[in-house]
Order: C-alpha cells, then sequence, then structure tokens
C-alpha cells in the first residue's frame, strides 16, 4: 500500500489552517496540562459533555501540582456524571507521579509520557506532539476512520496483527519536512477531520481536502471503513438500591468497592434482590419500604436494571448498615454514578 505521506500531510495542515476548529479551550496552546486533560476527558465523550467539565476542573485545579494535592474523592466528585470514571482515578494517580517523579513537569517524549497511568499510545502521542512538536502518529476512533478511508485499509482492527498495521501507516503519514513545526497542527487536523467531516455516518466528502485521493470515496463506501467485526459482548446485572433518608433529608450513601461498578463512587446501598435489601433493613423497616418504578441504565458493555426502593427513617433505626449519612447540602460534592445523582436531584424532601 503505497502512500503519499508528505502531500497527505500538507492537505490536512493546510486544511486545518483554514477550517479547522481553533475555538475550544485546549486548543491554540501549547501546556501539556490542559493538553492532557482535554485527552482524558474526550475519550469516549462528546466536546459539548466536555467543555463544562473541563472549564470546572481548570478552576478547582489550575496546574498538575494542584490536582496532584487534592483528595481522590474531590476529584471524583468533579467528575461525577462525565462517566468512565476509572479516567478520574487515573487522572489522578498520573498527576501525582508527574509531581513525585518528573518535579511537576509532563515528560517531553510519548514513550516516557506512556510509563504514566491512564496515559496510553494514542494520548501519549498527542500531547507529544502538540505541545513539543515530537514526531509520532496518533491513532485515536477520529482518526481510524479517517486513515482507513483514505488508504481504503479493510484489514479487521479487532485483530491485534491489523491494528499494529495501521499503526504503521499512521506513522508512515505523518509530515516529514519541517515536522517539529507542522506537528501540532498536523494531529490537531487529522483529529479535526474525523470529528467534522469525516464521521461515522454521512460524511462531508464534498469538503475534505482528501477527497480526490480518498480509496473509499473512490470505492463508494466511505461508511464501511473501518472494519471492526469483534462485538463486545454486553451483560446485564439488577441491583436494587436504598433510598434511605432521615426525615431531615440526610442519605446513606456507601463508596463502592474496587474492582466493580462504580468503583471508588458514593452510592446508595445495593442489593442483589429485594429480598436481601429487606433482610438488611430489619422486619420492623421493611414494612415500610416504597419500591419507585425501576429504569435501565447502560453503561459501555453492561445493562444495569435499577430498583430504588425509599425508606424514611432515623440513624439510629438503620445502624446496622455501613455507610454515612450525608446531608441534603453536602452529597451533590461527590462522586455519585449519574443515576444516583439524578434520582437525588429528582427527589422531594423527606418528612
Amino acid at each position: 500500500m503505497s502512500v503519499d505521506s508528505d502531500g497527505f500531510a500538507r492537505r490536512v495542515v493546510r486544511w486545518q489552517a483554514a477550517h479547522g476548529r481553533h475555538d475550544l479551550p485546549w486548543q491554540q496552546t501549547r501546556d501539556p496540562y490542559r493538553v492532557w486533560l482535554s485527552e482524558v476527558m474526550l475519550q469516549q465523550t462528546q466536546v459539548v459533555t466536555v467543555l463544562d467539565y473541563f472549564s470546572r476542573f481548570l478552576q478547582r485545579f489550575p496546574d498538575v501540582a494542584s490536582l496532584a494535592a487534592a483528595p481522590l474523592d474531590d476529584v471524583m466528585g468533579l467528575w461525577s456524571g462525565l462517566g468512565y470514571y476509572s479516567r478520574a482515578r487515573n487522572l489522578h494517580a498520573c498527576a501525582c507521579r508527574v509531581v513525585e517523579d518528573h518535579a511537576g513537569v509532563f515528560p517531553r517524549s510519548a514513550a516516557v509520557l506512556q510509563e504514566l497511568p491512564g496515559i496510553g499510545r494514542s494520548t501519549a502521542a498527542a500531547i507529544a506532539s502538540i505541545c513539543y512538536g515530537e514526531r509520532v502518529a496518533i491513532l485515536d476512533g477520529n482518526v481510524k476512520r479517517v486513515l482507513t478511508r483514505y488508504l481504503g485499509f479493510d484489514g479487521d482492527l479487532s485483530e491485534a496483527a491489523q491494528e499494529k498495521q495501521l499503526w504503521a501507516l499512521a506513522e508512515s503519514l505523518l509530515p516529514v519536512s519541517g515536522a517539529a513545526r507542522t506537528m501540532p497542527q498536523y494531529t490537531q487536523g487529522v483529529m479535526d477531520l474525523g470529528a467534522t467531516l469525516c464521521t461515522a455516518r454521512a460524511p462531508n466528502c464534498l469538503q475534505c481536502p482528501l477527497a480526490d485521493a480518498c480509496a473509499a470515496r473512490r470505492l463508494g463506501k466511505p461508511e464501511a471503513y473501518p472494519v471492526k467485526t469483534r462485538k463486545v459482548r454486553r451483560s446485564a446485572l439488577s441491583l436494587w438500591l436504598l433510598w434511605a433518608q432521615t426525615p431531615s433529608g440526610a442519605v446513606l450513601l456507601q463508596k463502592r468497592p474496587a474492582p466493580g461498578v462504580w468503583a471508588g463512587l458514593f452510592a446508595m446501598p445495593a442489593f442483589e434482590s429485594r429480598t436481601a435489601l429487606a433482610a438488611a433493613v430489619g422486619p420492623l423497616q421493611s414494612s415500610r419500604l416504597n419500591d419507585l418504578e425501576p429504569f435501565k441504565h447502560v453503561l459501555t458493555h453492561k445493562d444495569l436494571h435499577l430498583h430504588p426502593v425509599q425508606l424514611v427513617a432515623s440513624k439510629a433505626a438503620l445502624r446496622a448498615l455501613d455507610g454515612q449519612w450525608v446531608s441534603r447540602e453536602d452529597w451533590p460534592g461527590l462522586g455519585l454514578p449519574a443515576p444516583v445523582r439524578k434520582l437525588l436531584s429528582g427527589a422531594e424532601p423527606a418528612g
């Protein structure tokens, strides 16, 4: 498969300068802290969702030292609602490593960056290329789509060997001349193409700077790329959530164990059955349980069937249960799973 690397890179760079995205808050900066934070937040998350979180994180943690110094619970609380919570745990662990092992300065090479918690090959390359001009390739979901369509690469990316081959092709397409100067714009450009024109559905080929050389367009089937046949098997889990409140509105929450669903987050006590929940509160309180409408919450590879069961009781009446009582004023600042936050946010004051 022959490629015109410099021609491809020049088109991407020119297009990015004229038509790429320039108004996102993590653009127009070479600050590795901001680039790293945005890259982690954007993993499997839409830009429109990330914008508010990015702003709030910078207000609370303006640099890597302040993030490393913060308690993990504070980080999880600020991340609450963004999902994929392992990212927040790795974010905090990475900040601590940068401060402890690198004197608070992000390493300049992708190879060293990749040794830090939560930084994979593509994220490391994004930081190193955008901030330091290193000639390294990224290969996130948007870029995979651009490259496989442009090249007509029909290898099955569920196979490690095919993924490895695409990495090699991505490296072969990097700028050759003036790479240190053009890499930031090239990296941003190839991501922008995938996000704005070369979309998964209904790609805008008419405005694409690569259209006349794109193999997938020539074949008339851009949506057929990238090829990935292996589907992740979904599973399901049913949980009964004890929504226990005092008359004053304090709610009983437990910190979820790791590993597992909602690891490290605060949630209502969860049980595998309604019977187990009733047994935990005891016969006197079980007669006062109020079953609410069950609902489904979709995770990446798992469907959660959640059954909220409400109970207004005194702290003394439920003292046998593990957890902590959190006031109505304090729970919004905790790291809560999205469905738990939604339940509590819609709650009427207990009384």
